[in-house]
């Protein structure tokens, strides 16, 4: 059984480091194709060559995700008292299983439009403005550095697009995951801890920006006047990597804060 425990420990593992090496080897490869002399015969093969990377990212996320849920499985089967094993195990019901779904498709779809992968312009016309066919989808092989090339551009309607650049992606499946994460463990600690008290100290401002790193631009954006809003938009969307850089290890540490407080919360019950 310890064998059996330890060959899936080994397998989860890999699976997460082979998906996330995978999509490091392809921004890195995309790049040394793209940085190439473009010829007119060569852009097909290259508008394949990013049809194929989307393709090939698809599976490296899919084989981090499966990786993630065998893991979280394993450890939250082990029945340790460990902070990562509570973080697993209450995570892991029905109730969770829900809160993590609704927060992680809510939040994406805010992500999204607030990252400008989710485009929806109003006062503009695709098909007379950009002369766009719509509705239509293609894929942009060039140029930009690793990481933002290839990039995925579809016109939904005359109003609505989508304008996917990989890293942005890669980013928001990432928040989305550890927002979604950190949702169903504080509904699951708040149930928990009820009676016993403990979460207290957990502001509910702080925890909007830490979980809601996107929050920050459209809060900001408030006080900015309709002049400045063409700048402030190109100013705030290079800032919102920062915000992000900056909050990820802050909703990495949380669930672990969260999971002692339970623990600790447990024990005092007892």
């Amino acid at each position: 059984m310890k064998t059996e425990t330890t060959k899936g420990g080994q397998n989860d593992k890999k699976l997460i480091i082979l998906g996330f090496v995978s999509i490091g080897i392809l921004f890195l490869i995309y790049a040394r194709f793209e940085y190439q002399e473009i010829t007119p015969d060569a852009v097909q093969s290259i508008q394949r060559l990013g049809t194929a990377f989307y393709i090939l990212f698809a599976i490296s996320i899919g084989m981090i995700g499966v990786g993630l849920r065998k893991f979280q499985k394993r450890v939250a089967a082990t029945g340790n008292t460990t902070a990562l094993s509570m973080i697993c195990s209450n995570t892991l019901g029905s109730k969770a299983k829900k809160t993590f779904v609704i927060t992680f498709i809510v939040y994406g779809i805010f992500f999204s439009m607030t990252s400008g992968i989710l485009v929806y312009q109003p006062e503009v016309i695709f098909s007379y403005h950009y002369g766009a066919d719509v509705p239509s989808a293609h894929v942009t092989p060039c140029c930009g550095p690793p990481g933002y090339m290839p990039k995925f551009v579809a016109y939904l309607t005359e109003h609505v697009g989508i304008n996917v650049v990989p890293i942005n992606l890669l980013l928001q499946i990432i928040v989305s995951y550890l927002v979604a994460t950190n949702t169903a463990l504080a509904v699951n600690a708040i149930s928990i801890t009820k009676k016993t008290g403990g979460l207290g100290s957990i502001g509910a401002a702080t925890g909007l920006f830490i979980a809601c790193p996107t929050c920050v631009g459209s809060f900001l954006s408030l006080f900015i006047g309709a002049t400045s809003a063409v700048v402030f938009t190109i100013a705030i969307t290079e800032l919102q990597t920062l915000f992000i850089a900056i909050t990820v290890p802050i909703l990495v540490l949380t669930p672990f804060i969260i999971s002692r407080r339970i623990l600790k919360s447990q024990n005092t019950s007892i």
